[in-house]
C-alpha cells in the first residue's frame, strides 16, 4: 500500500476506488500501483510516513590557550 497527499481536484461526480474523490490536500491509501501511476499522472504525491533523521549536535571545541 501506498499512501498519497491528493494534489488536484477532480470534477464532481469522480471517484477513486468506489468513493468519492478526495479533496485536494487529503491524504489516502491506496495500492502501491495506482499510486504510482496517480502521482506519475501529477494528480497526487507521495507522503513519506519516515520521520526525518535526526541531524546528531555536537560541540564545537575551541582552542583553550
Amino acid at each position: 500500500m501506498m499512501r498519497i497527499r491528493i494534489t488536484l481536484q477532480q470534477p464532481e461526480g469522480a471517484v477513486l476506488n468506489g468513493e468519492p474523490w478526495p479533496d485536494e490536500g487529503d491524504e489516502v491509501e491506496v495500492p502501491t500501483a495506482q499510486g504510482a501511476h496517480l502521482v506519475a499522472a501529477g494528480v497526487a504525491e507521495a507522503v513519506d510516513d519516515k520521520p526525518a533523521p535526526r541531524t546528531r549536535k555536537t560541540r564545537r571545541g575551541g582552542d583553550d590557550a
